[in-house]
C-alpha cells in the first residue's frame, strides 16, 4: 500500500530549488499541505528574493497540490511555523533544508564565515524545530529531519565552520530523539548527496547528473511517514542508495600499574588495544557509554591498583567515611509472600506455559509446585532502601547502579512464607570516580538461615575518599573457559518485560516511565538487570538440571549493558564439573550483558549414566509412563472427593479420564 501523507502539514526550509523543492513536491504529490520556504538568497547567504519559493508553490498548485510560501529567514522560525498554522491549522512534518555555503580554508575563516553558516544551519534548526516543538508534543504526532552532511560526520578541507555546525545538527537531533519519544514527536538526520547549488561548486559535472535529489527524498518520505518509528538515527543518502550509520568503540585498555603512577608511557604501551576496533562494542545510548565505564572502574583485577596522578589530584567531596559504615546493620525488614509472589515472579523471568515442564513454576497445585531459587533476590531487595541512614553513606540514591550479584541458597525456597532480612554493611571500596559498597544480606525463615546474597552496589561520583580498592570479602567473578559454548539457549523478552518484572517488588521508574528512562540516555525504558539475570538462571537450570530448583546452589553475575524491552537474551554456558560458566548477550546486537558469571549446582542424586536402550524402546512406554504421572496427580483430589463418588456424583476430572481414548 503506497505512503499517503492526506491531512498532514508539512514544513520544508530552503524549498526552492535542489533538495528541499525535491521534498516539498514529493509530499505534496501524496497529499501533504507544504509549506515552501525559501528566503530567496544566494549561495553565501546574500540577497532575498520570493521567486523560488513561488514557482515551487506554482508548480504544486498546477498539479492539484496545496501549498503557500514563506520567505521569513530560518532564524525566525515561530513565523515559518505561524504560517503553517494560519494557513492549514496545524504543524506534522519539519524538514530543516535550508542551508548557504562559506568554504575557506581555516586559517582564512573569518568570525563573519563562522557565524553565518552556524546561524543559518544549527541555529536555524533549532529556531523552526523549537517553535514546532509544543505543537507535536500537545498533538502526539511529529517528524523531524536534520541534515547533516558528510563533511559533518568526517570531516573536509575548507569547510571547517560548515563541518561543525553540521555535526553539532546531529548531536541536536538526537537529544530531541530522546526527549520527543514518549510523545511519538520522532527526529532523525540525514546526510544526503545530491546535486544542488552547494554542491554544484565542489562536485565535477558528470558526477553531479547522477546524484539527483529524487534519489534522496523517498527515504525523507518514509522517516516523516506515521508508520515509521525510527528515532535518533543517522543515514547517509544518495544516487539511490541508503545506508545506516552507528557509533562503534573499541574494547579499549585498562591503563593500570600496581607499583607506579599511571602515565603517558604506559597508555602508549597499550596502544595497539586501545586501537584495535576487533569485536568492537555498538554504543547507542549516553547510559550505555556510562555503564561500559562503570564497569571498567568497578574492576579489581589480580594485576594491581591505580594511583592517581599527583599532577592531577583533586579534593574529594565524597560523603563516605568506610570506618563509620563497615559492619553497621540495617533495621531487620520482614517479607511475606504467598504463591502468588513465587508465579508472578517466574513469569517476570520469562516462564511460559509453552514450556512442557514449566507448571511446576506456574501452577500453585502441581504436585511439585516450586520457586524458582533466583526469587532469593527478591526477598532482600527491600533490605537496600535503608542504605542512606547508615552513618557514614551520604549517597545520592539517583547515582547508584547495580554492579554485581550473588545469591547462595541454603535449601530450596518455600513458595510462601514469612522470612526476616538482616543486611549488613560488609565492605566499601574507593574507585576513585564513583564507590562500590558491598551488602551481605541473609534471609531467615524463624532462626534458619534460607539464603545468602551480596549486592555490589556502585555510587557514580562518591569515590575520591581515601579508601582501600579491593575487598576479601567481595564474592569473586570467574571468566568462562576459553573455547566454544557447550550449550546456547535464546528467549525472546516481551515489550512488557520490564512492566511484568517490576511487579515483584522493583518500583524503579527507570524501568516504566519514558521521561525517567530519557534522563539517564535511555530511549525508552530498560529491562531489570535482575530480570536478566533471572532468565540466564533459567537457562541453566533448564541445560543442566532438569529444571530441578533442588539442585540449584548459587549464582554470580556482573551487570554489564542494559537490555530493551523485546530483545532476545542469549545465554552461552560452559559446563566444568557442578558449575556453569555462563554470559549473556543480547542476540540482536550482540552486546554482553552479563559477564563473569557462573551457577553452582549440587551433584544430581542419580548421576549414574543411562544405559543405551539394546531396542531403542517402545514410543508407547513415554505415553503409559505420563498417564501414570498425571494419574498419581490427581490421586490426592480424588481421596479428597471420595463422599462424592459414594454418593453417585463422580468427580468431572475422573469422568474424562474414564470416557477418553486410551491411546
Amino acid at each position: 500500500m503506497s505512503l499517503s501523507f492526506e491531512g498532514r502539514v508539512v514544513l520544508v526550509t530552503g524549498a526552492g530549488g535542489g533538495l528541499g523543492k525535491a521534498y516539498a513536491l514529493a509530499f505534496a504529490e501524496r497529499g501533504a499541505s507544504v509549506i515552501v520556504n525559501d528566503l530567496g538568497g544566494d549561495i553565501k547567504g546574500g540577497g532575498k528574493s520570493s521567486a523560488a519559493a513561488d514557482k515551487v508553490v506554482e508548480e504544486i498548485k498546477a498539479k492539484g497540490g496545496k501549498a503557500v510560501a514563506n520567505y521569513d529567514s530560518v532564524e525566525d522560525g515561530e513565523k515559518l511555523i505561524q504560517t503553517a498554522l494560519d494557513a492549514f491549522g496545524r504543524i506534522d512534518v519539519v524538514v530543516n533544508n535550508a542551508g548557504i555555503l562559506r568554504d575557506r580554508s581555516f586559517a582564512r575563516t573569518s568570525d563573519t564565515d563562522w557565524d553565518l553558516i552556524h546561524r543559518v544551519h544549527l541555529r536555524g534548526s533549532f529556531s523552526v524545530t523549537r517553535a514546532a516543538w509544543s505543537h507535536m508534543k500537545n498533538q502526539k504526532f511529529g517528524r523531524i529531519i536534520m541534515t547533516t552532511s558528510a563533511a559533518g560526520i568526517y570531516g573536509n578541507f575548507g569547510q571547517a565552520n560548515y563541518s561543525a555546525a553540521k555535526l553539532g545538527m546531529l548531536g541536536l537531533a538526537n537529544t530531541l530523539a530522546i526527549e520527543g519519544g514518549k510523545y511519538n514527536v520522532l527526529c532523525n538526520t540525514i546526510a544526503p548527496v545530491a546535486g544542488s547549488r552547494l554542491t554544484e561548486t565542489v562536485m565535477p559535472p558528470d558526477l553531479l547528473e547522477n546524484l539527483k535529489p529524487e534519489y534522496v527524498s523517498p527515504l525523507v518520505l518514509w522517516l516523516c511517514h506515521e508508520d515509521c518509528r525510527e528515532n535518533g538515527s543517522l543515514f547517509e543518502v544518495g544516487a539511490g542508495w541508503v545506508g545506516k550509520l552507528r557509533w562503534e568503540r573499541t574494547k579499549g585498555a585498562i591503563v593500570r600499574h600496581k607499583t607506579h603512577p599511571m602515565s603517558p608511557e604506559d597508555v602508549r604501551d597499550q596502544w595497539g588495544k586501545i586501537s584495535d576496533f576487533t569485536n568492537a562494542d555498538k554504543i547507542s545510548t549516553i547510559g550505555e557509554s556510562l555503564q561500559s565505564l562503570v564497569n571498567v572502574l568497578s574492576q579489581v583485577n589480580s594485576e594491581g591498583e591505580v594511583e592517581a596522578n599527583p599532577t592531577a589530584a583533586v579534593a574529594s567531596t565524597s560523603g563516605i567515611n568506610p570506618d563509620s559504615a563497615v559492619g553497621h546493620k540495617l533495621a531487620p525488614v520482614e517479607f511475606s509472600y504467598t504463591h502468588t509472589q513465587c508465579i508472578l515472579y517466574a513469569l517476570g523471568v520469562g516462564m511460559s506455559t509453552k514450556d512442557p515442564d514449566a507448571l511446576r513454576y506456574l501452577y500453585e497445585n502441581h504436585s511439585e509446585f516450586s520457586c524458582l531459587p533466583t526469587f532469593g533476590v527478591i526477598l532482600g531487595q527491600n533490605s537496600m532502601m535503608g542504605m542512606t541512614s547508615v552513618p557514614g553513606l551520604n549517597i545520592d540514591l539517583s547515582q547508584v547502579l547495580h554492579g554485581e550479584q550473588y545469591l547462595e541458597l541454603f535449601k530450596p525456597l518455600p513458595t510462601s512464607g514469612s522470612m526476616t532480612v538482616q543486611t549488613t554493611i560488609a565492605d566499601v571500596l574507593d574507585k576513585g570516580s564513583g564507590a562500590v559498597i558491598l551488602l551481605d544480606v541473609n534471609t531467615y525463615s524463624g532462626n534458619e538461615l534460607i539464603c545468602f546474597s551480596q549486592y555490589s552496589i556502585f555510587v557514580v561520583g562518591a569515590g575520591g575518599f581515601g579508601g582501600k580498592r579491593i575487598s576479601d570479602k567481595a564474592k569473586p567473578l570467574v571468566p568462562p573457559p576459553k573455547r566454544t559454548p557447550d550449550a546456547v539457549m535464546i528467549d525472546a523478552t516481551t515489550r512488557d518485560q520490564a512492566a511484568l518484572y517490576r511487579l515483584s517488588g522493583d518500583w524503579n521508574p527507570l524501568h516504566i516511565d519514558p521521561s525517567f528512562a530519557a534522563m539517564a540516555g535511555f530511549e525508552q525504558p530498560i529491562l531489570h538487570g535482575l530480570c536478566s539475570f533471572g532468565f540466564a538462571a533459567r537457562h541453566v537450570l533448564k541445560q543442566y538440571a532438569d529444571n530441578d530448583p533442588a539442585r540449584f546452589k548459587a549464582i554470580k553475575v556482573r551487570f554489564m549493558k542494559p537490555v530493551l524491552p523485546g530483545q532476545s537474551l542469549q545465554t552461552e554456558m560452559w559446563k566444568e564439573g557442578n558449575r556453569i560458566h555462563l554470559q549473556c548477550k543480547v542476540k540482536e546486537t550482540d552486546a554482553v550483558v552479563l559477564s563473569g558469571a557462573y551457577v553452582d549446582l549440587h551433584p544430581a542424586l542419580d548421576a549414574a549414566p543411562e544405559k543405551p536402550s539394546e531396542t531403542g524402546g517402545l514410543q508407547s512406554e513415554l505415553v503409559f509412563a505420563e498417564i501414570g504421572r498425571r494419574i498419581k496427580d490427581m490421586a490426592q483430589s480424588w481421596s479428597k472427593r471420595s463422599t462424592q463418588c459414594l454418593d453417585g456424583r463422580l468427580p468431572r476430572t475422573a469422568k474424562t479420564l474414564l470416557s477418553g481414548p486410551l491411546i
